[in-house]
């Protein structure tokens, strides 16, 4: 399966043969969230995406090396050269530490995550925690001569890299545009070109985050600490790079400058990114005001959302679609992922109970199976392996109703791999059964209550207690209010 598997790379525009640098390891570097704010849907796509490339790989038996850094310096306001840095921003208005508002997200984003099910990466750097070799990589940068300091700050020569690499091969950008269409701001006067990008900036006395370098006193640019990090952890050549759409430019073609000169080589040799989630046809972002969180999902709490949602259901959400492909939000859609997911879930628990058929067959039942290999190895095709998982439920059923019959070595093998691919690789969680038993005890409750209620509206008070009475043998009280009855379990 290994010498099948093709992504699509986004440097060349096409689908390749994916073929590792060393055989047998895979280098994964993939942009991480910057930590000023509570995660959001938006943070959760390019999670789970790379979280299902991650899970596949390991699969197919590589050893995978998968580094996601965290962003908590050097990020500033519109993704530019100037303004203040967003978690200083966040520190400044909430009257706290830089580093203890980077903490609270970065927790915040890990309890996200992992209820989402998204494998923690091999290694999760911090860019403060690198700043030696940001500095080192700007000096190897400014000694081969392709940037230049200027009142303390450090800018890339974007015109002489133009002119002896080619700029813009990753986002088709023109440089020539750029300069044209690059409004002046604040502190740009210190650039020879508009289009040219901070490697370190020079600090203002009121700036938080600062340290010390040959230049000023100061804070890297926001594109070179992942080129740093990518290079410490994965070498300077490694295979696969990923993150969004949005960070396709400026962030990574800044990088392939960076790396390009630093290290002598395009660093990566397949770029892989994740298309956006929007509103209303309008991407979803903090800048925008647009965003819902995470939490506000599980709990029900914006006014966009008509219910809550499981965790589950939105990771099944997200994978529904193409990781390439534009996905719009809905309360529809998103409904409609939760009915599909349960019905996958409630196909796995019959598959447990079908009654087995010891009269030797055919496998002529597991043609899903390879159908699902071939859409991972299509660049990792999520929604048709969905698909694929909707016919065997369809097998399942058919069964269950007597109409095929699976033999002991065949059920054995289709309970295996759909495990493999609804589990393992798509990466839903076991625990979803156990939600749906919750949710199923808080039906059936409501419904005692509802017949215990009529029982008093009938003034026949000896059913009503007893109903209560046995309730509590089984460690469940209920309470009488001005509203109704409510119903707890017993701690003890």
């Amino acid at each position: 399966m290994k010498n099948k598997l093709v992504v699509h790379n986004t440097l060349t525009k096409k689908k390749e043969l994916f073929t590792p640098i060393h055989k047998d390891y895979v280098g994964l570097y993939v942009c991480g969230p910057t930590v000023y704010g509570e995660p959001h849907l938006g943070h959760a796509r390019p999670a789970v995406t790379f979280d299902l490339i991650f899970r596949y790989l390991q699969h197919l038996g590589y050893k995978v090396r998968y580094v996601r850094n965290i962003t908590d310096v050097g990020h500033l306001e519109n993704d530019a050269d100037e303004g203040e840095d967003k978690i200083a921003k966040k520190a400044r208005l909430e009257q706290l530490e830089p580093m203890e508002v980077a903490q609270f997200y970065i927790d915040s984003y890990h309890i996200a995550m992992d209820m989402l099910n998204v494998k923690r990466p091999s290694i999760e750097p911090r860019a403060s925690g690198h700043i030696i070799e940001q500095i080192e990589m700007i000096q190897k940068i400014l000694d081969k001569g392709y940037a230049y300091v200027s009142e303390g700050s450090v800018y890339f020569d974007v015109e002489k890299f133009d002119k002896n690499y080619g700029y813009g091969k990753l986002s088709g950008r023109v440089l020539e545009e750029l300069f044209s269409n690059t409004r002046t701001l604040d502190g740009q006067d210190e650039k020879r070109n508009p289009a040219d990008f901070a490697l370190w900036k020079k600090a203002t006395p009121e700036h938080i985050m600062k340290w010390s370098s040959p230049w000023s006193v100061g804070f890297p640019g926001w594109h070179i600490e992942c080129t740093a990090m990518s290079t410490k952890y994965l070498g300077e050549h490694f295979d696969i790079h990923g993150g969004g759409m949005d960070l396709l430019f400026p962030h990574h073609e800044s990088e392939i400058c960076q790396s390009t000169i630093a290290n002598g080589v395009e660093s990566v040799k397949y770029w892989l990114h994740n298309n956006m989630i929007t509103i209303n046809g309008q991407k979803m972002g903090k800048s925008l005001g647009n965003f819902i969180t995470l939490n506000e999902f599980f709990t029900g709490n914006h006014a966009l959302l008509e219910k809550k949602y499981s965790p589950m259901t939105i990771r099944f959400f997200l994978l529904q679609a193409h990781y390439r492909g534009t996905l719009d939000f809905s309360n529809e859609a998103l409904i409609a992922a939760e009915k599909g997911m349960n019905k996958l879930y409630a196909a796995f628990e019959t598959l447990s109970r079908l009654k087995i058929n010891d009269t030797p067959t055919e496998k002529a039942h597991l043609d899903w199976v390879e159908r699902c290999y071939e859409a991972m190895n299509d660049d990792f095709n999520s929604p048709k392996v969905i698909a694929e998982l909707f016919e065997a439920t369809r097998l399942i059923n058919l069964a269950q109703q007597g109409a095929i019959h699976f033999n002991h070595e065949e059920i054995t093998e289709f309970k295996r791999n759909f495990e493999l691919f609804f589990f393992d690789i798509l990466g839903m969680k076991r625990e979803n059964a156990e939600n749906n038993n919750q949710d199923l005890v808080e039906q059936l409750m409501q419904l005692i209550l509802q017949i215990r209620q009529q029982a008093k509206t009938d003034k026949n008070w000896e059913i009503a207690d007893a109903i209560r009475q046995q309730l509590n043998t089984i460690g469940i009280t209920v309470k009488d209010t001005k509203e109704g009855a409510t119903w707890e379990k017993d701690v003890n």
